[in-house]
C-alpha cells in the first residue's frame, strides 16, 4: 500500500515552515492537528490559551457533554485525564519546534503523526466543579524520542482539579 501524502490533508497555508517557526503560526498548526483533525478533541471545546518556551495552557467551558456526576454536575474524570494528556502532547508538539526548523510541512507532518502517548499517569485532588477550566503542562524532559510532561487542571476559581505526568513519544 502506497504512503499518503499527509500534505494532501494540510489548509493550503501550510506549504512550508519558516526557518524560525513563531508562536502564532504553531498555534494554527496545533489547532489543526489537535483540534480540528482529531473528533474527540473537538467535543472538548478547548482553545490555546498562551505558549511560552516550553509550557502551553488551554481553555475550555463547562459543557452538558463533559458532565460525569449528572446530580452534581461535576466534570467527568476521562474528560479531566483527556485534557491532561492532549495538553501534554500538545506541549511535546511546541518543543518540537527546535528541531524543526527548516524542514518542509510534509517532514514536520510525518514527525508530528508519529507522536503519541506512551504513559500517562494522573492524580485527581478534588471534584471537577467550575463552569471554566484551564489545562496547564511543562515539559519536564525532552530527548530524540521521548518527551515527559507534567500537567495541571484547575477551574475558574483558580483550584486544582487534577495533576499529570506523561511520556510522549516524539521521534
Amino acid at each position: 500500500m502506497p504512503k499518503q501524502d499527509q500534505s494532501e490533508h494540510l489548509p493550503e497555508t501550510y506549504d512550508h515552515i519558516p526557518d524560525i517557526m513563531n508562536d502564532k503560526e504553531l498555534i494554527e498548526i496545533a489547532k489543526y492537528f489537535f483540534v480540528e483533525q482529531t473528533p474527540f478533541n473537538r467535543v472538548l471545546g478547548m482553545e490555546i490559551e498562551w505558549v511560552k518556551d516550553d509550557s502551553l495552557c488551554v481553555k475550555f467551558a463547562m459543557k452538558e457533554d463533559l458532565i460525569g456526576n449528572a446530580f452534581r454536575g461535576l466534570l467527568h474524570g476521562g474528560v479531566t485525564a483527556s485534557i491532561l494528556d492532549v495538553v501534554g502532547g500538545m506541549a511535546s508538539f511546541f518543543n518540537l519546534r527546535s528541531r524543526m526548523k527548516g524542514q518542509s510541512m510534509e517532514k514536520a507532518a510525518e514527525r508530528f503523526s508519529r507522536l503519541g502517548t506512551i504513559d500517562l499517569r494522573i492524580d485527581y485532588l478534588r471534584p471537577g466543579k467550575g463552569k471554566e477550566f484551564t489545562g496547564v503542562a511543562t515539559i519536564l524532559r525532552s530527548g530524540s524520542k521521548i518527551a515527559v510532561a507534567r500537567m495541571e487542571l484547575h477551574n475558574e476559581e483558580g483550584r486544582l482539579i487534577a495533576v499529570g505526568t506523561g511520556s510522549y513519544m516524539v521521534g
